[in-house]
C-alpha cells in the first residue's frame, strides 16, 4: 500500500476540510491509502484536533505528503512550523528524500498571502530533499478560478469570518492535488 501523510494545522475547520478533500483524492487512486494528521496547537480559540496528532514515524513511514495550513502573515501557522522544527532527524538520516511532497493552505482575504504560504511552506520540504508537486494548468478548475487556486497547490479563500465553504473550482483542486501525489508516489516507490 503506498501511503500518503496529509499533515495540516486548522484552527476554523477550512484546512481540515481541504485536508479531506485531497485525503479523498489520494484514495481515489488504487493501491493508496491516507493518513490524516494534525498537530498540537498552542493558539488561542483553536478547536479541538478531531484527527491523530502527527508524529515523526508517520513521515517517515509515508510514502509522499502534502502540507497543509491557514495564512498567516504569508507564512504557515506556528503550530504547525513548530512541529517541522522539530523534525532536523529526518533531514540529518534522509528519510524524506525522494518522496513527492505539495502544499495547500487557506486564507481569510483574497489576497491573504496563499501563494507565499504555499511557497514557504515548499521550502522546509526542500531541505528534506522532497520532490515538489505543483497543479498544471491541465487542470482546467485553475483557469477558471476565481477565489482560491494556484500552480503551486490548491488554496481556498474562506473569507474574513472564515465561513465561507469551499467552491467547486477549489474542490476540484484538492481533489486533483491528492490524486496527483498518489500518483506520483506510487510511481516513485522503490
Amino acid at each position: 500500500m503506498t501511503k500518503i501523510l496529509v499533515l495540516y494545522y486548522s484552527k476554523r475547520g477550512n484546512t481540515q476540510k481541504m485536508a479531506r478533500l485531497m485525503a479523498r483524492g489520494v484514495e481515489s487512486i488504487e493501491g493508496c491509502e491516507a493518513m490524516l494528521r494534525t498537530v498540537e496547537s498552542d493558539l488561542p480559540d483553536a478547536e479541538m484536533p478531531s484527527d491523530a496528532i502527527v508524529t515523526e514515524q508517520d513521515m517517515m513511514d509515508c510514502d509522499g505528503m502534502l502540507i497543509g495550513s491557514p495564512s498567516y502573515f504569508g507564512n504557515m501557522a506556528s503550530p504547525l512550523k513548530k512541529f517541522i522544527d522539530t523534525t532536523g532527524n529526518l533531514w540529518f538520516s534522509g528519510a524524506m528524500e525522494g518522496k513527492p511532497g505539495g502544499v495547500f493552505a487557506t486564507a481569510s482575504s483574497l489576497h491573504g498571502g496563499q501563494e507565499t504560504t504555499l511557497i514557504n511552506m515548499m521550502i522546509p520540504l526542500m531541505h528534506f530533499g522532497m520532490v515538489i508537486v505543483g497543479l498544471p494548468y491541465s487542470e482546467k478548475s485553475l483557469l477558471y478560478t476565481q477565489s482560491g487556486g494556484s500552480p503551486y497547490g490548491a488554496t481556498h479563500w474562506a473569507e474574513i469570518e472564515s465561513n465561507r465553504g469551499i467552491d467547486q473550482n477549489e474542490k476540484q483542486l484538492c481533489l486533483a492535488q491528492g490524486k496527483r501525489i498518489a500518483s506520483l508516489a506510487k510511481k516513485l516507490k522503490v
